[in-house]
């Protein structure tokens, strides 16, 4: 017998058979699927997929033996790996110098054997799709190419497994690094939110202490402060919104009336009544998260108030649905969105104008909110604008 020499590129071959993480792992379908076609397409008893290990052949799957390893120094695909050949043919062990008395022939009467080697990008061997015979025999032409075809797909398997692996690892990566900001926004948001607090009480007081005794300058100083003060709060409070609209999402679903969720907002957007907001919808309930659905509510319905230049404010709301979704179209007379930023104007910190009405510039997380919280619900929003004529917001909530 002749043992199997290692490869000059051993050490760089077995790191790459490791990158695939399968050795020691369980049988799985797919391979096993290969080895049962491969023994039946060679008319051969038995078929193993094959990884070539420090000390040992580790067999992936096994179909037609019950052991899944093998000593490396006895195994045909040592051998194999060594070739240049693209597969290789071992019509009787028994009249070959390698393994006429290998233990696989003279204890497992291993005769005949056929392994292509599992050929990574890199060109690294890291085993082979193989198969046995009790007796010394030949491959046809066309089962050879059989299993040369198979040996590739056992090498795109494998290629699938470590690019679902990266995949898997960089979610949680990213999941990670999500929850670590959500967790750093808190604790900002929270550790700003009280000296802010204090700064625009001060300013205020400042303020009502001296009404009479300030110069323009100096009102004018105030002024920026106040403003700069509560536009540090609106990002603060957007940002607390944002991390916290998936929390409001896993809230459980409930059937709501329509009609009595657009009073509810009614009383949020507009306690004054200087506004026209109209329910057109004719279906009466929705069956939704409710603290979700009027979160994104109040959120279009206040950007429709705030971007609106003309002299009567008019929202209409509408409700349709179809056997997966309910469909919400927010729609308003506003000033409407320039074309510009209409491929933005979800993004997280994307601002579509300058100032609303009242001379606040936005933050540019209300919208990334809503989209947020849109999605966690299983649907998707989208927006139509023309200028000076109004803007429509159309959104889907899963049923399911």
């Amino acid at each position: 017998m002749i043992a199997p020499k290692l490869p000059d590129n051993e050490y760089e071959r077995q790191k790459a058979v490791e990158k695939y993480m399968l050795l020691d792992t369980l049988s799985e379908e797919k391979y096993d699927d290969i080895t049962r076609l491969a023994s039946y397409i060679c008319d051969s008893p038995i078929s193993l997929i094959t990884l070539l290990d420090k000390e040992r052949n580790f067999l992936k799957s096994h179909h037609g033996i019950p052991f899944n390893e093998s000593p490396r120094a006895i195994s045909f695909c040592g051998h194999a790996i060594n070739s240049n050949s693209d597969i290789t043919i071992v019509e009787d062990a028994r009249k070959d110098e390698r393994f006429h008395d290998n233990p696989l022939v003279a204890e497992h009467n291993a005769i005949f054997y056929a392994g292509a080697p599992l050929v990574d990008a890199s060109g690294f061997k890291l085993g082979t799709l193989c198969v046995y015979d009790v007796k010394p025999r030949k491959l046809t032409k066309n089962q050879i190419d059989a299993l040369l075809s198979m040996s590739k797909q056992v090498v795109h398997l494998f290629e699938q497994r470590y690019q679902n692996h990266l995949l898997k690892k960089a979610q949680d990566n990213l999941k990670e690094r999500n929850e670590n900001l959500k967790s750093f926004a808190g604790i900002v948001s929270h550790d700003l939110k009280s000296p802010l607090a204090n700064i625009i009480s001060l300013t205020q007081l400042l303020e009502d202490d001296n009404q009479g005794n300030l110069n323009e300058e100096s009102k004018l100083y105030i002024e920026y402060l106040k403003s700069s003060s509560n536009t540090l709060k609106d990002y603060i409070d957007g940002l607390l919104e944002f991390y916290k609209s998936d929390e409001i999402s896993k809230f459980n679903k409930e059937t709501i009336t329509f009609d009595a969720l657009i009073s509810e907002l009614k009383l949020i957007i507009d306690p004054e009544n200087t506004i026209e907001l109209i329910n057109t919808s004719s279906i009466d309930c929705i069956t939704a998260n409710k603290s979700a659905v009027l979160q994104v509510l109040v959120n279009l319905a206040t950007n429709a108030i705030k971007y609106n230049s003309k002299e009567k404010v008019t929202i209409e709301i509408d409700l349709k649905e179809d056997e997966n979704f309910h469909f919400i179209t927010v729609k308003d007379n506003g000033d409407g969105i320039d074309k510009a930023h209409m491929d933005t104007i979800f993004d997280l910190f994307s601002v579509a104008s300058l100032a609303d009405k009242y001379g606040k510039r936005g933050t540019g997380i209300g919208l990334a909110t809503v989209k947020k919280i849109v999605q966690n619900l299983g649907g998707e929003i989208n927006v139509s604008s023309q200028s000076n004529v109004g803007t429509s917001f159309k959104f889907s909530i899963s049923k399911n």
